[in-house]
């Protein structure tokens, strides 16, 4: 199975319930629409954490799909701080199945995350991109979690993307780990690690994908620019998902999609024990949907999985 466009994993949750989701400093425009949006789609049952006066004035402006007022829950908050500490406690009570970030720094976001939230995952970060020029979902990670991963973290970051690929149903997923160069060399540590990863794959330490490395971003997307390099891989022209580096490469080339290539991105956290929407503050409400029915898809998947076994 590929998948080419969002509309084609909101379908995958048309059927399901709606989850209980911890909004977390929901006092700003974008944020709120991509609540209500996502409620009118049946995807969540909003909880609005925050400025409460704020978001009461901004929602007597978000009529519902119907026409009437949108009545959701609102838990004040007197700080950004706050509203992530009673997020992250609704998700510890079982009273939110989805914490989503709002209008705060990711790092204010995830530092309770990180402290409360944790498992036996490792927590990295997925952009999903929609893009008029290529012609599947491509996965980016890790752009917000994972700032300067080692070789066994993008092992673990590696394979909870590939986890989430087959979620989806894509069954063996195309991985390209990608540095500056398609060659190894020692004075550019991600071509090693790449290798390595590549490796790790053919012996089965990260399973579920094909996986080759290193890449350059040309040649990982592009078959002729493999082919005019004189590079061999299976992956160059088809890849599902992109590994960064590091942090700061990741963030640069998904916000590069966006606003030079017109994507959409959606961007969710896997690893903690809820679903985790960690999209830009600036990121539009369709970006906020789509993050959203990822969130319902893999929260189903997993209990069905866990019931299962």
């Amino acid at each position: 199975m590929t998948l080419a466009h969002f509309e084609e994993v909101l379908d995958l949750v048309v059927s399901l319930p709606p989850l209980q989701a911890a909004v977390v400093d929901a006092g700003e425009e974008c944020v709120l629409r991509g609540a209500c949006e996502a409620h009118d789609h049946g995807l969540i049952e909003p909880v609005l954490i925050g400025d409460k006066s704020r978001i009461e004035e901004l929602l007597e402006t978000m009529p519902s799909a119907s026409g009437g007022r949108h009545m959701f829950r609102i838990i004040p908050a007197d700080n950004s701080e706050e509203a992530a500490e009673k997020g992250v406690e609704m998700a510890i009570a079982g009273e939110a199945q989805i914490v989503i970030k709002g209008h705060l720094h990711s790092d204010v976001f995830l530092h309770s995350i990180l402290a409360k939230l944790r498992t036996s995952h490792r927590l990295s970060h997925v952009f999903i991109a929609e893009l008029k020029t290529y012609d599947k979902l491509l996965f980016i990670t890790d752009s917000a979690v994972n700032i300067s991963p080692d070789l066994r973290d993008k092992a673990a970051i590696l394979q909870n993307v590939i986890d989430l690929a087959h979620l989806l149903g894509i069954a063996e997923p195309q991985v390209a780990c990608i540095s500056a160069v398609e060659v190894i060399n020692p004075a550019i540590p991600s071509t090693i690690d790449a290798a390595c990863l590549a490796k790790m794959a053919d012996r089965g330490q990260i399973i579920g994908a094909l996986v080759d490395g290193p890449l350059a971003f040309d040649n990982a997307i592009s078959a002729e620019s493999a082919r005019v390099k004189g590079i061999r891989s299976s992956v160059s022209g088809h890849v599902d998902i992109l590994l960064v580096p590091d942090l700061v490469s990741g963030n640069i080339l998904a916000k590069d999609l966006e606003y030079l290539a017109g994507a959409t991105l959606a961007g969710i956290v896997l690893g903690a024990r809820v679903p985790i929407i960690l999209t830009s503050r600036s990121d539009p409400p369709r970006a906020r949907l789509v993050s959203a029915a990822l969130a319902v898809l893999i929260n189903d998947r997993l209990s069905k999985k866990s019931g299962s076994s």
